[in-house]
Order: C-alpha cells, then sequence, then structure tokens
C-alpha cells in the first residue's frame, strides 16, 4: 500500500516537472524571438554586433589584383647608374680655383683619396613598344652611364632622350621593339579610396607589386628644390621603399596614373606614405621631350598663394578652397588677360583649382600659346578671363632643344684624378673640338674645364644646354665662360651667340 502510494506521488512530480519543462522552453523561445526581432529593428543595440558579420559578408564583393598586376609587371624595368665620381663635402669647402690661382695651392690629395665611380637604381615604365621609358629625374641625374634591365633579364644601354627637373621626370629610350608597355590612365577622375598598385624594384628586388588605396590627391610636400617645380602628388598607402622611384602606380585596369616618386618617412623606409606624381602631367611631359627634346612650360606669370584663415581674415576673404593671387607680373599672360592682384582664382577650363598645387597641375598641362579659361573671384563677382599662355621668355614661341652643334665642342665628365688635383666641385671638360666652331674660334683649346656659363655653375651637358637655351631666348647674346685647363690655368672667354 505504502509502494503504491510512492509510486503515485513519484508519478505526479514527473508529470509536474515535465509540464514546467515544456513551460519554460516555451517562454525562452518566445524571448529569445523577440530580442532577435529586436536585434534586426535597434541597431543601437550591442547584441548587433553577433548579426554584423553575416550582413557584411553578404555585401563583401572580391577585389582581384592580379589581371592588373600581370598587365604591368614585364612593362616595368629596373634601372641602374654609373655617376662619375665628385669631390667630398670637405673638399668641397676648400675648393675654389680663382682663390688657388693667386694665393696657391696646398697639395693634400693623394691616391687613396682619389674616389670610385658610384652608381644608383631605381625603376622605369616602359609606356611604348618601340623602347620609350619614363623614370624620375633624381634616378638618372648626373648619370654618365644608364642601364635598363627588362623583367625577362634583357640588359640595355639607355639613351637619356630629355629631362625636367621641374616636375622630377625623365625619358629614356633603348634600342628595343615589341616590347611590354603600359598604356596611360586618367589621373583626375581617380577618386580617394580607390585601390592602386605600386610596381617597381625596392631594394633592387625585381618585379614587386604592393597594394593600397589612394589616401589623397593635389598633395604639395616640398620636396623639390628647382625654379618653377610642379608639386601635385597622388598619395598612397601602397608599399613603396627605396627603388621604387620612377616606377609605376597602377588603377585595377592596370592602366598608368602615376609614377612613384617619394616617401614620407623618418627612416628612409616606407611608413605608410608615398607620393605619385599624376598621369595628368607625366603624359604631357613625355610628349614634350618625345616631340622637343625639353619641355614646353607654359606660365601665367602669377605670384599665388594658398588661402589660410589667417590670410581669409587679413583679405576679407570668403571662400578659402581657391587660390589667392599676390603678385601679377607685367607684361605677362595673366596681366594681359585682365588678371589683377588680389584676384581669387577658383577654377581653369572650369576645373575647380582649391590649393596651389591643384592651379599648377592644371596650368602644366598645356603649351605656351595655347588659351585657357580662368575663373576668378573679384571682391563678390565672379569673372572669367581668356587667358593665353606664354613661356619663360614672355613669348608664345615654341623652345626648341638647344643643338650644342653649335658651339663645335663635345663634352665628357673630368677624370676623377684631375677634380681632386684642381680641387673642383663641379665643371664639364671640352672632350673635342671642331674647326670654325665657336668655342675654337673664341680660342678655347681641348681638355677646358668649363666650370661656369654665365655666373651659372656647370655640373653636367644638361646645365651647358640650359645656359645656352637662355641666351638664345634672351635679348643678351654673350655667353661668358669661366673655367680652368688641366695645368691649373684659369682663362675667361665670350661667345656671341647672335652671329
Amino acid at each position: 500500500m505504502i509502494a503504491k502510494k510512492l509510486i503515485k506521488k513519484t508519478g505526479n512530480l514527473l508529470l509536474i516537472a515535465l509540464i514546467s519543462a515544456g513551460v519554460s522552453y516555451f517562454t525562452f523561445a518566445q524571448i529569445n524571438n523577440q530580442r532577435a526581432e529586436s536585434n534586426n529593428s535597434d541597431t543601437s543595440s550591442y547584441a548587433i554586433l553577433t548579426g554584423f558579420a553575416q550582413m557584411v559578408n553578404d555585401q563583401i564583393v572580391e577585389t582581384d589584383f592580379t589581371i592588373a598586376a600581370e598587365k604591368t609587371v614585364n612593362a616595368v624595368v629596373h634601372i641602374k647608374t654609373t655617376i662619375a665620381p665628385r669631390a667630398t663635402a670637405q673638399q668641397q669647402q676648400r675648393i675654389d680655383p680663382f682663390f688657388d690661382f693667386f694665393f696657391g695651392r696646398p697639395e693634400f690629395f693623394n691616391e687613396r683619396q682619389r674616389q670610385q665611380p658610384s652608381g644608383g637604381s631605381g625603376s622605369g615604365v616602359i609606356i611604348s613598344t618601340e623602347g620609350y621609358i619614363v623614370t624620375n629625374n633624381h634616378v638618372i641625374e648626373n648619370a654618365s652611364e644608364i642601364t635598363v634591365t627588362l623583367n625577362d633579364k634583357r640588359s640595355y644601354t639607355a639613351e637619356l632622350v630629355g629631362q625636367d627637373p621641374s616636375t622630377d621626370l625623365a625619358l629614356l629610350k633603348i634600342d628595343a621593339d615589341n616590347l611590354s608597355s603600359i598604356v596611360f590612365g586618367n589621373s583626375d577622375i581617380m577618386r580617394v579610396g580607390e585601390w592602386v598598385l605600386a610596381v617597381g624594384n625596392p631594394f633592387n628586388l625585381t618585379s614587386t607589386v604592393t597594394a593600397g588605396i589612394v589616401s589623397a590627391k593635389a598633395r604639395n610636400i616640398n620636396i623639390l628644390s628647382t625654379d618653377m617645380k610642379i608639386e601635385s602628388f597622388i598619395q598612397t598607402d601602397a608599399a613603396v621603399n627605396p627603388g621604387n622611384s620612377g616606377g609605376a602606380l597602377v588603377n585595377t585596369k592596370g592602366e598608368l596614373i602615376g609614377i612613384n616618386t617619394a616617401i614620407a618617412s623618418q627612416t628612409g623606409n616606407y611608413a605608410g606614405y608615398a607620393f605619385a606624381i599624376p598621369s595628368s602631367i607625366v603624359s604631357k611631359i613625355v610628349a614634350d621631350l618625345k616631340e622637343f627634346g625639353t619641355v614646353q612650360r607654359a606660365l601665367l606669370g602669377v605670384s599665388i598663394v594658398d588661402i589660410t584663415s589667417e590670410l581669409a581674415k587679413e583679405k576679407n576673404i570668403k571662400k578659402l578652397n581657391a587660390v589667392y593671387v599676390a603678385q601679377v607680373a607685367p607684361n605677362s599672360a595673366a596681366a594681359d588677360a585682365g588678371i589683377k592682384a588680389g584676384d581669387i582664382i577658383t577654377a581653369v577650363n572650369n576645373n575647380k583649382v582649391r590649393s596651389v598645387a591643384e592651379l599648377q597641375e592644371q596650368v602644366s598641362r598645356y603649351r605656351p600659346g595655347d588659351k585657357i579659361n580662368v575663373t576668378v573671384l573679384r571682391g563678390d563677382k565672379e569673372r572669367n578671363f581668356s587667358v593665353e599662355l606664354k613661356n619663360l621668355q614672355g613669348t608664345t614661341d615654341v623652345v626648341q632643344k638647344v643643338n650644342l652643334g653649335v658651339l663645335g665642342a663635345e663634352f665628357q665628365e673630368v677624370p676623377t684624378e684631375i677634380m681632386q688635383k684642381l680641387r673642383l666641385s663641379n665643371g664639364i671638360q671640352v672632350k673635342s673640338l671642331k674647326s670654325g666652331g665657336k668655342m675654337a674660334s673664341a680660342g678655347i683649346k681641348k681638355d677646358f674645364i668649363v666650370v661656369k656659363l654665365n655666373n651659372t655653375n656647370i655640373t653636367s651637358v644638361s646645365d651647358i644646354e640650359k645656359a645656352v637655351s637662355e641666351v638664345q631666348n634672351s635679348n643678351e647674346k654673350g655667353l661668358f665662360i669661366t673655367g680652368i685647363y688641366p695645368n691649373g690655368q684659369v682663362a675667361y672667354y665670350v661667345i656671341n651667340m647672335s652671329e
């Protein structure tokens, strides 16, 4: 009897437990459903983090860089240069050949102090199947020999077609055809946040590809030291290191949208910031160098500054994203068009310019004689001016590359032992003279070392070309030459370039 009662009691307890468990499960399920609905509707809820991965994964689109890499890696070359040795900084401080000529020269050089030829390396981009290659000017500057190695390990000695220190670009040519090349893309339409690839040879590691995004555009980092410099860089976080200079920055289609040029770093290696010359500038400079051998630099003839909050307050300027005209040169393109100091330039050919870098980039695309429309604010009124751009000499003429044949001389690097013996920091030596040429007629002899032309120090043949060009395109036709012979004799000559 007692056993029956225990069994009945136990059965009742088990039934109650089962019913309670069922109720609890149903209640818990209902609560979970309500929480899930709440998570889907209330984005401020912490619980939404549990569903975030699935939501994002549903929208992920795969980015494939392989096509762009395959299109470009064979068109990026490795450049090595041989540079004739120069005197050391300590030697340069003591070098003054004209002082020594009058007061004597201490003999402190010996064979051990003779420097050996040095070299450098970088990258370049093949832009035509006929062997034209664009690179940075600083990669090949002062090089006595330039060697280009293709991705398939073929090597060529390159000819320097032309160079432009103002944009840090140079054009080379190798004797080859049917080469892989990169087509130009439009850097203007690249947006901040777009994927890009940097292709080059960092640390002599050939055919290296890195990826990043466009971090900013129209950056001026004040890295170029030449007059008339143009800096409007594309900033990217694609890894760029020494050796990448002159290499390609391409979009995901494999189109060239920039030439990698510089990094911002305290160590000399990549630190997250790299800069490239946009293809809009590269294409124009390359076209000029290829056609004329020199850049057709178009000028507005204005001194311009970025508008800061301080300047805006001082000048009562209401628009900050524009460029302030501080001065206008007399008889310049801007002056002829009617632009005045105090005007605020807002656009060129309807393209907005928000900084000096953007304005320089826009104008750099044109040649002397081209006409552009410049939009300015004068007071509260917007005005448009048609401006015919001029060259450095104030004309609209095309500037031709200097033919040094008119001098009747060939030049070469000064041998190291002579540089050291004479304690020279710069100079170019006359290798040979043509009878009847201007130099020979002026009395210059073979092996003469040209140190200065019209008070400009001469360090390369391009310096001679520049000095001669300036004389030929000016009203002053006298070329004043200062130099020294290997025996220590200082000499001065004058050549009339108008004859």
